[in-house]
């Protein structure tokens, strides 16, 4: 590693930042690494742990009244604590080598673009930020003159065996996806599923909304859109294929018949790491492949009748403009409300499909406060059809 390179990181203490901690201090912590931000959601006591071990200049909790128990935590230490949604824009304003950008959902989306703006080089694993607003965060990389590493395993396997010079020779991506806990289930099965079973991912270790996400499989609708964000490809060369193994990390195919494809043991801190260490490669505290211990490889198309998510994310990424990111606020709103024990599992997707049926979000983001408006209309409806759908059905 380049000695003392500026980082922050944004959703530290989720899955994905707790990861890129476990790089930074597999090559040399706050000795090799200057931590500028660390930011977290309501977790006060992880965050300032998390900080003071990186002796990071900064810790935002999202959660304003987490904000006493944070102090509390760094006192004494020198470390600046803060709170809010404005507050983490402002901290992602600060220009920094590389801004790794974690945070959940659509909230992600504001701190993204402020990194891009302050010329950051970002390590993207908030796939929102480009099903939301790709082509604003691709206008606003371009006006920076910065550039976007993916994080996501799926965006990094591309992005590290897409040869940029060959992009007119490019025949397909292959997107591969674990197919989630309910892989094998029926339809009545997946009717009495719980949100306990939902985020029991059986191979990956990964934050509640994300697992649920891949357990209806719109984590991977997102990250077709996100792909097609990406990278340059025609979107109906981006194809999808259930891995059970989520070894081979994804795949790209060229026209004279070669594939090639990333593989490893599923474990984020590997394209963490490619990201952090971009353009070089280093070491990642990870287990290393054992072709002879794995000994089979497993593919399957994917069951878009099971799981219509994949379907609704084609058809929201054809439609472009602001249709993903409708359908994302939409798909909030109800994974939350599957969670909170609102409505069945098989209704996630349901709710989504009437939000994206009655509303006109064909139109381009000019700015965030489009992309805003859309989000926001989007989880109003949602919440609409489902008080209609539970008055319909008690």
């Amino acid at each position: 590693m380049v000695a003392r390179r500026t980082v922050s990181v944004f959703g530290a203490t989720g899955s994905v930042g707790r990861s890129t901690l476990d790089v930074i201090a597999a090559h040399g912590g706050a000795e090799a690494w200057d931590v500028q931000v660390l930011t977290g959601g309501s977790n006060a006591a992880l965050l300032a742990e998390q900080a003071k071990a990186v002796r990071a200049r900064r810790a935002v909790i999202q959660n304003e009244q987490a904000l006493p128990a944070l102090r509390e935590a760094l006192s004494g230490t020198g470390i600046e604590a803060a709170a809010g949604d404005a507050a983490l824009v402002d901290a992602a304003g600060e220009r920094v080598d590389v801004c790794l950008s974690a945070i959940a959902g659509a909230a992600g989306l504001a701190p993204t673009l402020a990194a891009i703006r302050a010329g950051s080089t970002l390590a993207l694993a908030n796939k929102e930020s480009m099903v939301c607003a790709g082509e604003l965060v691709r206008r606003e990389v371009a006006k920076a003159g910065t550039r976007i590493l993916p994080v996501d395993s799926e965006h990094s396997a591309i992005f590290q065996v897409l040869e940029e010079r060959q992009s007119d020779a490019i025949d397909r991506i292959i997107l591969t996806a674990s197919g989630g806990p309910f892989r094998t289930f029926s339809l009545e099965q997946m009717r009495t599923v719980t949100p306990e079973n939902a985020i029991a991912h059986p191979q990956w270790s990964m934050g509640v909304a994300i697992s649920l996400d891949s357990a209806t499989m719109f984590n991977k609708g997102l990250e077709l859109i996100e792909a097609d964000q990406l990278f340059p490809v025609d979107s109906r060369k981006i194809e999808i294929l259930v891995h059970p193994q989520s070894i081979i990390h994804s795949m790209v195919g060229y026209r004279d018949g070669s594939i090639l494809a990333q593989l490893g043991t599923p474990d984020m801190r590997t394209p963490v790491a490619y990201a952090l260490g971009w353009p070089k490669r280093v070491d990642a505290p990870v287990e290393h492949l054992d072709f002879v211990a794995l000994s089979r490889l497993d593919f399957e198309a994917p069951d878009e009748i099971r799981f219509p998510a994949l379907r609704i994310a084609r058809e929201a990424m054809h439609a472009g403009g602001l249709a993903p990111c409708a359908m994302n606020g939409a798909k909030e709103v109800a994974a939350q409300a599957f969670l909170d024990g609102q409505i069945p599992f098989l209704e996630i997707a349901v709710v989504v499909e009437c939000v994206m049926e009655s509303i006109d979000h064909g139109s381009a983001a000019a700015s965030l406060d489009d992309v805003i408006a859309a989000d926001q209309g989007a989880r109003t409806l949602a919440r609409e059809v489902m008080q209609r759908r539970v008055r319909k059905f008690a």
